[in-house]
């Protein structure tokens, strides 16, 4: 099943949707629940009333007449992780060469930018801001203390069951299906808070700065999450074209971390980390005012977002 949160021209209010089989329209689900996250939060019951509402699809309405939102507005929590290697190493490579653009090539060469030995150890992660989530097709504001502004590529998933130690072996029957997440990032913002051993803040946690969508795809139609294209194209030119099975850390790993002795909850949302390739500061250049970036992930669709200055 593909989910969404919608809203239409004749009826303005946000409302949960699912998106019918042949792609061209949503069945509206408002009718039966208030929100996305009281789907996720109703467990099996809930599931078997969507069924329902999808079967009869009493209220359709076109795709193309409809604006989609994040699937999840107000997500419960925001994790977020670094579980591709290859994002690491480069973009280490690439803070290198901006801060020792001399020096650069030696450093690098006698390991500067070598992954440390504690990113193998164990799947990292941070909290961001659940409250600026941007959805497709909405523009992200370039926040005023930045010059340096940037993408990440990136898919996760949302919880779909209250958990704590939970096993990788597990943990799959927990996840309730996955969608594409742009971390839009102010680079130099997030350079400095860095330096200072704590962050990232301000480098991530602007309005706007977390979007997400187009759709919520169940896991049982995601199948294989390790086995996805993952494009990124910045104004029509391709920047990235990966896969998911480049990824290191498993998201069962990741959810085994976090839940150690800490209790998880339906409605939380956990981000892949950049896919290699997959955000301006590995290939050393950045997002001017306007770009549109568009990031596909198979099987989910396209999240499109426009940067803006702000006047």
């Amino acid at each position: 099943m593909k989910f969404c949160t919608f809203s239409h021209p004749a009826r303005g209010e946000m409302r949960p949707g699912i998106l019918t089989s042949d792609g061209a329209m949503i069945v509206d689900l408002g009718d039966g629940f208030s929100d996305m996250l009281s789907i996720i939060k109703g467990g099996d019951e809930a599931m078997a009333r969507v069924r329902d509402l999808h079967a009869r699809a009493e209220i359709r309405v076109p795709l193309a007449d409809a604006r989609l939102h994040a699937p999840v507005p107000v997500p419960e929590q925001i994790r977020d992780s670094m579980l591709f290697e290859k994002h690491v190493y480069q973009a280490r490579a690439q803070m290198i060469r901006r801060r020792h653009p001399v020096l650069a090539p030696l450093l690098i060469k006698f390991g500067a930018a070598k992954v440390p030995d504690s990113w193998y150890k164990i799947p990292i992660y941070y909290k961001s801001n659940r409250f600026s989530v941007n959805g497709p097709d909405g523009d992200v504001i370039w926040p005023r203390y930045s010059q340096v502004m940037d993408f990440e590529l990136e898919f996760g998933f949302f919880l779909g069951r209250r958990g704590k130690n939970i096993k990788p072996g597990e943990a799959r029957d927990y996840m309730f299906g996955f969608t594409i997440f742009n971390d839009f990032s102010a680079r130099d913002a997030q350079g400095l808070e860095m330096q200072s051993m704590l962050g990232p803040c301000k480098g991530k946690d602007f309005d706007t700065g977390n979007a997400m969508g187009p759709f919520l795809v169940t896991t049982d139609e995601i199948g294989d999450p390790y086995n996805l294209r993952m494009q990124a194209r910045v104004s029509g030119k391709t920047w990235c074209d990966s896969n998911s099975s480049t990824i290191h850390h498993k998201f069962e790993d990741l959810l085994a971390r976090v839940s150690a002795d800490e209790t998880v909850h339906p409605g939380e949302f956990f981000g892949s980390g950049t896919v290699g390739d997959g955000c301006g500061l590995e290939h050393g250049r950045f997002l001017k005012n306007g770009d549109v970036v568009e990031l596909e992930v198979e099987k989910i669709g396209v999240l499109r977002n426009r940067v803006v200055r702000q006047t």
